[in-house]
């Protein structure tokens, strides 16, 4: 339906204007359907969270520190050693001691698949407590 009005001539022209009050009541309609679901939407659910303690673990126990830096390189305890050398000193710590632990110290540029495959070896060889060392104020690792 085209709204129009006469001209002189009698030829109706078509009104070029847009009618802007039905936009004008759907925004004050959803304007208020906001104002009243806003506050029903902050309303949360109460949960009772643990508390973490920031004090660093330090372990009795014996414990095998393990490096891995960027170029894959390890470091048992500082010394520089190959990764076969890997199954046969973790299995011979655990004879030791079965209750030893490895803290991995990885670079942070280090691939998950060298991680993975000390984690693997050391798992196969009888390690059950395998942790990983975070420091966010050093540089380097050691």
């Amino acid at each position: 339906m085209a709204f129009g009005s006469m001209n002189n001539s009698g030829h109706q022209s078509l009104m070029t204007e847009i009618n802007v009050v039905p936009l004008v009541d759907v925004m004050l309609v959803l304007l208020i359907i906001f104002i009243i679901t806003a506050p029903l939407l902050t309303h949360s659910v109460k949960v009772d969270l643990p508390k973490a303690s920031s004090s660093p673990n330090v372990t009795k126990s014996e414990r095998i520190e393990l490096g891995i830096l960027e170029d894959t390189s390890l470091y048992w305890n500082g010394e520089l050693i190959g990764l076969e050398q890997l199954t046969g000193r973790f299995s011979e710590a655990v004879r030791q001691d079965p209750r030893i632990e490895l803290h991995i110290r990885a670079d942070k540029h280090v691939h998950y698949e060298h991680v993975a495959r000390v984690m693997s070896i050391a798992a196969s060889a009888g390690l059950a407590r395998i942790g990983f060392v975070t420091d966010p104020s050093k540089e380097h690792i050691f």
